[in-house]
């Protein structure tokens, strides 16, 4: 069994592009060890998150994220049983402002002046069927 979840939060400082590839360091090594895929989303100084693994795992990264001091005003926007992985190549793609963009990045999807990237689409849908 596997479950989605997706939150939203506000940055406790403007990250910049250090700082962010940092996070997304940590992040992607961490999801690996927790058997843990997703997409992380940064504008205007807003995370939304979608993460998808194991329950045990989901309750460990839920845990650690709501004691996390880079960010603040934690929202469980969504958590559900899926069928299925939407984010079977990533253990954490990124999307944020095209000018942060690092040469050989794996798994950067520039967001539109809206602040959209191409893989929001993946969690704002519900459940798997």
């Amino acid at each position: 069994m596997l479950e989605r979840l997706v939150y939203q939060s506000t940055a406790s400082h403007e990250f910049g592009s250090l700082h962010l590839f940092n996070l997304l360091t940590q992040a992607r090594l961490r999801n690996q060890r927790l058997g843990i895929t997703g997409h992380l989303l940064y504008f205007k100084g807003q995370f939304t998150q979608c993460v998808e693994g194991p329950p045990e795992s989901i309750d460990q990264l839920w845990q650690s994220l709501q004691r996390d001091d880079r960010h603040h005003n934690v929202r469980l926007i969504a958590r559900m049983p899926v069928a299925q992985r939407r984010f079977t190549e990533w253990s954490m793609a990124f999307s944020s402002y095209a000018a942060l963009y690092v040469h050989g990045l794996t798994g950067f999807f520039p967001v539109d002046e809206s602040g959209t990237s191409p893989l929001v689409p993946l969690c704002a849908a519900g459940a798997d069927a």
